[in-house]
C-alpha cells in the first residue's frame, strides 16, 4: 500500500513493503507469534521475520466528532485508533501517491483519490482541504516537500499555497519528532535540494531559526551550508555513514560565530566567549529540535577543536590526530577553507600530515615552532 505502489508507478524500487487490512492490530498479533503491538496514537503492528519488519495496520475511519475524540483544539490530530473501510482509509491519507492499495487477491492497484492522475501529471496533492489537513498535522508540509524533492516533482498549486503562511504551525511539534523528520530531510541522499526548497517554502525559521538569521546576514553562510550538504548527498549516494550531527555543526557554525562575537564585544576573552556561544546556541536550539545530548556533545567538540587545527600551536599536536573527533573536525576545517571563511594552509598541513612518515610529521611540527634567534654574546670591554 502507499509509498511502495507509488514507487513502483515511478519506476521506483521500494524500500519497504506496508500492508493495510480490515482486522484489527490485536487480531493480527494473535495470528502471528513474531509479532509486536507499538503506538497509541496510532496504533500498528510490526510483524518480524528475520531482520525484516513488515509493517500492518488496520484501515482507519472518521472520527465523529473532532472537537472530542482525536483532534485538538487547534485540529491537530492527538488520537487515531477509530477503523473504518478501506475507502474510508484512502480519504484520510495525506496526499493521493500515498492512499493507493495493491490488491494481491486479484492484482490490481485500487485507487480512490486519483493518484494515478497526479502520478501523471508528477505533481504531489493533498487529499481534501489542504489548510484542514496541515492543520491536523503541520509535518504534512515538511513531507509535501520531502515528496516533490525526493520523486524531482511539483507541489500542486492549491496544495502549495497555504504552506508559508501556515509554517509557524511547526513550531507547536514536539522537538523529538522534529529530530526524527529532519533526518529524513536531510540524510536521505538529497539534502541540498531539500534545504534550498524549505527556504523558499520559509519553513526554515519554525526549527532552524538560528540558520535563517545568519543566512541573511552573513554571506558566507549559505554557501557553507550548500557545500556540506552537497558532500552529504554524495556520501549517501556513495554508501557512506552519515553522523546527522555533523550537518548541524554546520547549521549553527554562523550562529555560534555572531554569538561569539557578542561576548568578546562585552569584554570576555575569545576562548571563554567561544565557550559561552556554543552552550547558548545549543540551549537555543534545542528548544526547537530535541537534539540528543550526545549529539550536541559531538558538536561542541567539533567547534573547541577549530581553534586548534587552524592555528597549529601548542604541544601534543599529534595527539589531535587519535582523537574521536578529529576526522569530523578536520572535514569541518575543509569546509570553512573551501568557502573561505580562512586563508591559511591549515587544512592542507592537515591533510598532508596523516598521510605523512612519522619522521616527516616531526619535521612538519618542528617548521611550525618559531625560531629562537640568538642573543650576540657581550665582549669583554678591552683593558
Amino acid at each position: 500500500m502507499g509509498g511502495a505502489v507509488r514507487d513502483l508507478l515511478l519506476d521506483i524500487q521500494p524500500k519497504d513493503y506496508d500492508i493495510a487490512t480490515d482486522a484489527k492490530p490485536e487480531e493480527v498479533h494473535k495470528l502471528f507469534r513474531n509479532s509486536r503491538l507499538i503506538g497509541r496514537r496510532f496504533r500498528l503492528v510490526h510483524v518480524l521475520f528475520g531482520r525484516e519488519v513488515i509493517e500492518v495496520a488496520t484501515f482507519r475511519g472518521h472520527h465523529a466528532d473532532n472537537s472530542k475524540h482525536g483532534h485538538s483544539e487547534e485540529g491537530r490530530i492527538v488520537r487515531d485508533n477509530v477503523y473504518g473501510t478501506i475507502e474510508e482509509d484512502a480519504i484520510r491519507r495525506d496526499f493521493t501517491m500515498n492512499a493507493l492499495f495493491y490488491d494481491i487477491s486479484n492484482f490490481e492497484v485500487l485507487d480512490y483519490c486519483q493518484a494515478v492522475e497526479d502520478i501523471d501529471a508528477k505533481q504531489v496533492r493533498v487529499i481534501g482541504d489542504p489548510e484542514l489537513r496541515y492543520k491536523e498535522d503541520p509535518v504534512r508540509m515538511l513531507r509535501a516537500i520531502r515528496l516533490s524533492v525526493k520523486l524531482g516533482l511539483t507541489i500542486e498549486p492549491k496544495s502549495a499555497e497555504p504552506i508559508k503562511k501556515m509554517s509557524a504551525l511547526l513550531a507547536e511539534i514536539p522537538g523529538a519528532r522534529i529530530w526524527d523528520e529532519s533526518h529524513k530531510l536531510f540524510l536521505a541522499g538529497f539534502g541540498l535540494d531539500t534545504f534550498k526548497a524549505l527556504e523558499d517554502y520559509h519553513l526554515l525559521a519554525t526549527f532552524l531559526g538560528m540558520t535563517e538569521t545568519s543566512l541573511e546576514q552573513q554571506d558566507l553562510c549559505q554557501p557553507f551550508i550548500y557545500a556540506a550538504l552537497e558532500n552529504t548527498d554524495k556520501r549517501i549516494q556513495s554508501g557512506k555513514s552519515i553522523n546527522p550531527a555533523f550537518l548541524y555543526t554546520c547549521f549553527l557554525w554562523w550562529p555560534v560565530l555572531s554569538q561569539k562575537a557578542s561576548y568578546q564585544e562585552q569584554g570576555y576573552s575569545p576562548a571563554e566567549a567561544m565557550q559561552r556561544a556554543i552552550a547558548k546556541v545549543i540551549s537555543n536550539q534545542v528548544q526547537q529540535i530535541s537534539i540528543p545530548k550526545r549529539f550536541t556533545q559531538f558538536m561542541r567538540e567539533v567547534w573547541l577543536m577549530q581553534h586548534r587545527l587552524e592555528s597549529r600551536r601548542g604541544k601534543h599536536l599529534l595527539k589531535l590526530l587519535e582523537h574521536p573527533r578529529f576526522r569530523a573536525a578536520y572535514d569541518f576545517l575543509v569546509l570553512r577553507h573551501q568557502v573561505g571563511e580562512i586563508n591559511n594552509d591549515a587544512s592542507k598541513w592537515w591533510t598532508d600530515i596523516q598521510t605523512a612518515k612519522p619522521k616527516d610529521k616531526e619535521q612538519m611540527i618542528h617548521k611550525l615552532r618559531p625560531q629562537r634567534r640568538k642573543r650576540p654574546r657581550k665582549r669583554k670591554p678591552s683593558q
